[in-house]
């Protein structure tokens, strides 16, 4: 397609910019190739050079976040052990879904399509390897730190989809006034399961590992 006088030649790193910055303003629902387009100023089938589908968009937005996350967390400290490695990965992983809204539902499901992320999944799986897991353990174990991520940050952005903002529906007294005193117990729920989420994360984190600890980790200890 011809581009207008003065339009700068378009690439997938400008889809991709473009698709994560209106991603935080749309949200996932409202991102569609044509909204991207329309951000760029061309005409949708422009972006087919570049990406075929949404769901090529999506493999690519969650690929350059997982990029982001890498480029940020830097090498793990010295003398830390496995249960710290879990925990830190799980941390970055959270912080880099944060950082848009709907982040988690765009990883979900999502295929990487390069491998710049091998490098510090060699040394991750390599260092947990060290700590005595077996291979496969190791793998199983980081997954299982990644979907109990991917998962608890899915329900956080339902209910704050930004910092700072709340969906509508999530009012915990609203909640506890509409269940009564018929369901006294998951009335008071409501406090745990809608708020203080960076406590709930530590503490769903601690009892994940814990369970790696005890299924699939190091049989070293008596």
């Amino acid at each position: 397609m011809a581009r207008s006088k003065g339009q700068t030649a378009l690439n997938r790193a400008q889809i991709v910019e473009t698709g994560l910055r209106l991603l935080n303003e749309v949200g996932l629902d409202g991102l569609t190739l044509r909204r991207v387009a329309k951000e760029l100023n061309v005409q949708a089938p422009a972006l087919y050079w570049h990406v075929g589908n949404k769901q090529e968009l999506l493999d690519e937005m969650a690929t350059a976040m997982l990029r982001e996350m890498s480029g940020g967390q830097g090498s793990d400290p010295p003398g830390s052990n496995w249960q710290e490695l879990l925990a830190q990965a799980g941390r970055g992983l959270r912080r880099a879904l944060l950082r848009y809204r709907d982040g988690a539902k765009v990883f979900a499901g999502t295929r990487l399509t390069d491998t710049g992320h091998a490098e510090e999944q060699e040394a991750h799986l390599r260092r947990l390897v060290a700590a005595g897991f077996s291979p496969d353990a190791a793998a199983r174990a980081s997954f299982i730190v990644f979907v109990f991520t991917e998962g608890f940050v899915i329900e956080q952005q339902a209910v704050h989809p930004m910092p700072g903002e709340r969906a509508p529906g999530y009012d915990v007294t609203e909640r506890a006034e509409a269940l009564g005193p018929e369901f006294p117990l998951a009335a008071q729920a409501g406090a745990d399961l809608f708020g203080d989420y960076d406590a709930r994360f530590e503490e769903g984190l601690s009892a994940v590992i814990a369970g790696i600890g005890a299924t699939l980790g190091p049989r070293t200890q008596s």
